[in-house]
């Protein structure tokens, strides 16, 4: 296997984003990202195919940092300063003392994950992520490994009907016909077996060398392989597994054994997508490009990521990106062949914040009317032509030409087409959109205008 180098990218920001909010937890491995399929299996060939006609996502970001209000839970790692500009606590051992008991404080009674998955299904969503554990080593499911965890009976929601969060939200998702997968991170930092007790780590690393411990290393090998294993066979169909914290399996000499443990999990999901971010090889069936549209393309199949807040967890007084700035991000994406999934981080007792649930409103109701542009598509041989983006979809091109404030042509020579142009229709209304020699015109506008081009 590959295990490529892994680089901290600053990348550039939109008007939403600032350059003191830059995160140093966005990685990305260059040269995987360029890999190409090798010996893929016809069944896993062709849940890559699915994957790409789901074309949106969404991720949800939850655990007791919502309770804490803080990015992530990357304040317990001491050389992550910059998630510390604000700190939750003024020293780190007071931090890491204090977060850890916040398990006895998560209590979500307003979590309603029937709510959830409606809104989600109404805005246009055909697949989610849950987090099932952050690198805090809180357990948002009922794992028999660890006893942090939601349904540990120090949590005051354990005994709540939803007390298993993901089984309830993948049984609410899957009733609404969406399709589920679970975020899991690889380092846990509340493990004795990767930050041992007593142990003063000073990074994400584990608190030890494997290569030195060799035993404790196996001890949390079988650990994550356990976990991985509940996940994919006590909760119904997994359709996505999405394996986060790029450092182990690529530094530090902290390598868990994939050849074994991949194999078994697809026992119980024979065509489970296995996503090893950043790290490349067989384990990676697609690319995670960060906050951001790659701009060297991935050849395998990719996923942008995208917050629709500046945090993927809950921060109170967050700022979220305008819904103009989602969806030209989300046409672009498509326009080039990789699927867009949004990030909303809900609120600690159980609701989704407001800001989110209107985007998610705005989502809908364009992709209702849109939308059929967008699934089930594929890229065009001339992805963009000024403000024009495109996609394909049988025999038939559709064009999002972005706001405008001026009168804007397009002639159809310039899309290159072997074929002669049948029609052209606006996508909203249906009406045709006549052509003179080959051009046609649209007015100014305000919003995103999208045209049905059939060959």
């Amino acid at each position: 296997m590959f295990y490529g180098v892994i680089l901290s990218l600053k990348i550039q920001r939109k008007a939403s984003d600032t350059m003191s909010d830059i995160r140093a937890d966005i990685e990305e491995n260059i040269e995987s990202s360029q890999e190409k399929y090798e010996d893929l299996k016809p069944e896993l060939s062709s849940k890559i195919e699915w994957f790409k006609d789901q074309k949106i996502g969404v991720i949800f970001h939850w655990g007791l940092y919502s309770e804490a209000g803080i990015v992530e839970s990357w304040q317990l790692s001491a050389e992550d300063n910059w998630a510390r500009k604000k700190p939750w606590r003024n020293d780190l051992t007071t931090l890491r003392h204090d977060y850890w008991q916040l398990n006895k404080n998560f209590n979500p009674l307003q979590f309603n994950p029937n709510s959830w998955a409606k809104q989600v299904k109404d805005a246009g969503f055909k697949y989610m992520l849950f987090t099932t554990k952050h690198h805090d080593g809180f357990n948002m499911y009922d794992t028999q490994l660890s006893p942090y965890k939601v349904t540990h009976k120090d949590s005051p929601f354990a005994n709540n009907q939803n007390a298993d969060i993901f089984k309830a939200i993948t049984n609410a998702f899957r009733a609404e016909d969406i399709s589920v997968g679970a975020y899991y991170s690889k380092p846990d930092w509340h493990s004795p077996y990767y930050w041992e007790p007593g142990s003063s780590p000073i990074g994400r690393y584990a608190s030890y060398s494997p290569l030195d411990k060799p035993t404790t290393w196996q001890k949390f090998n079988n650990f994550v392989s356990g976990q991985l294993n509940e996940i994919c066979q006590n909760y119904g169909d997994i359709d996505i597994l999405w394996l986060d914290g790029g450092w182990v399996n690529s530094d530090n000499n902290e390598y868990l054994d994939m050849a074994k443990i991949v194999p078994q999990l697809r026992k119980h999901q024979p065509a489970l997508l296995v996503v090893d971010r950043t790290i490349g090889g067989e384990f990676e069936n697609y690319v995670t490009p960060e906050r951001k549209i790659p701009e060297e393309l991935p050849n395998k199949a990719w996923e942008s990521n995208i917050p629709l807040a500046k945090n993927w967890g809950y921060v109170p007084n967050d700022i979220y990106k305008p819904f103009s700035e989602i969806l030209e991000t989300l046409i672009k994406i498509v326009s080039l062949g990789g699927n867009v999934i949004l990030g909303i981080g809900p609120k600690p007792d159980g609701t989704l914040p407001q800001e989110a649930q209107n985007i998610m409103s705005q989502l809908g109701k364009w992709l209702a009317i849109y939308g059929e542009g967008i699934y089930d598509t594929r890229p065009y041989k001339i992805t963009t032509i000024g403000n024009w983006y495109f996609t394909k979809k049988q025999n038939y091109l559709f064009a999002y030409l972005m706001p405008h404030e001026h009168d804007i042509t397009l002639n159809t020579l310039d899309l290159q087409s072997e074929q002669p142009v049948h029609s052209c229709e606006n996508l909203a209304t249906g009406t045709n959109i006549p052509l003179h020699k080959n051009t046609l015109t649209l007015p100014a506008s305000t919003t995103v205008t999208a045209i049905k081009i059939k060959f």
